[in-house]
């Protein structure tokens, strides 16, 4: 342990940022303010986020052969990480469609794009014991959960994000050692209504999953996380920050440096509140993978 890797395979995807008053109603054409292009899709934020907290980390994923496959790969390039498992497939690389309105808050439309080919044979990479296998649920069930299977094998440690969240099959949450979700994929999740402020229905939902997932961990935004880790129920508070400037990505960084620590061989209770530090910093500026913190911002919020 302290020097393994964290290896995600996940969405990547072209993240077109449009910022407005506030947003449209259903049949309404509203003027927005500006537009911009991130680099994003959850797999590639979560190893950015990994990479820029010190990890060795490898992002596996798909790209179109359109022009946005060839800019997210120079992004990928640009960031210090290995573009070897960023595969072109033919057609439409993944887009996500953002609207940020100026009370920071977003709404998403993705298309999955080449993320949907990713498979099974794409996760053969070579998995050692300790190493941190990241997933989310941009890309098929299929290679997930073939990729936590066989990285169990030799003792890796798997994490889950099940956003956008869907049903879990069996095989695949027996897989998956820790959970990672906000309250409303906890609500879709576990079958039942969330309280926005009521912690005790966040804890009874988590507790519901644990039967299949012994650790499930829940991303509250400015009110920080509550974890079911096993028996255990760990707290961790918000951190206030001065000016938000979107949420976009938050959740993503809250994962790649959670992963990003336990390669490390810290804690998960440690870990943390680390990475509920380093989340808390990437609502501070704009775009997903182009907000994630690095070491030293991190350790000086902390």
């Amino acid at each position: 342990m302290g020097n393994a890797k964290v290896i995600v395979a996940g969405s990547i995807n072209m993240d077109v940022v449009v910022r407005a008053a506030r947003h449209p109603r259903p049949g309404e054409t509203l003027l927005g303010q500006s537009v911009q292009f991130f680099a994003g899709g959850k797999g590639a934020n979560q190893a950015i986020a990994a990479h820029r907290l010190g990890a060795r980390a490898t992002l596996i994923a798909r790209v179109g052969d359109d022009s946005f496959g060839g800019s997210l790969r120079a992004f990928v390039s640009q960031e210090g990480l290995d573009t070897q498992r960023v595969l072109a497939t033919g057609g439409a690389s993944g887009t996500a469609l953002i609207t940020v309105a100026d009370s920071g808050e977003n709404t998403i439309v993705v298309v999955p794009g080449a993320n949907g080919a990713l498979s099974p044979v794409d996760v053969e990479v070579d998995i050692e014991p300790g190493d941190v296998l990241v997933s989310q649920c941009e890309i098929p069930a299929q290679a997930i959960e073939y990729f936590f299977v066989r990285g169990k094998r030799p003792g890796a440690l798997t994490l889950l994000n099940a956003a956008p969240a869907r049903p879990l099959a069996p095989a695949l949450a027996a897989a998956v050692d820790i959970l990672v979700v906000n309250e409303s994929e906890l609500a879709t999740l576990a079958g039942t209504a969330v309280g926005a402020r009521d912690t005790g229905t966040v804890i009874a939902a988590a507790r519901s999953l644990q039967s299949a997932i012994g650790n499930v961990v829940v991303t509250l935004g400015e009110r920080g996380v509550v974890a079911c880790l096993g028996p255990v129920v760990k707290t961790v508070p918000g951190r206030r920050v001065e000016a938000v400037a979107d949420t976009t990505g938050a959740g993503d960084g809250f994962v790649g440096a959670l992963a990003a620590r336990l390669a490390a061989g810290e804690p998960l209770a440690q870990a943390l509140v680390f990475a509920n530090a380093a989340a808390s910093i990437c609502v501070e500026r704009p775009g997903a993978a182009a907000s994630m913190p690095t070491m030293a911002e991190v350790l000086a919020v902390l």
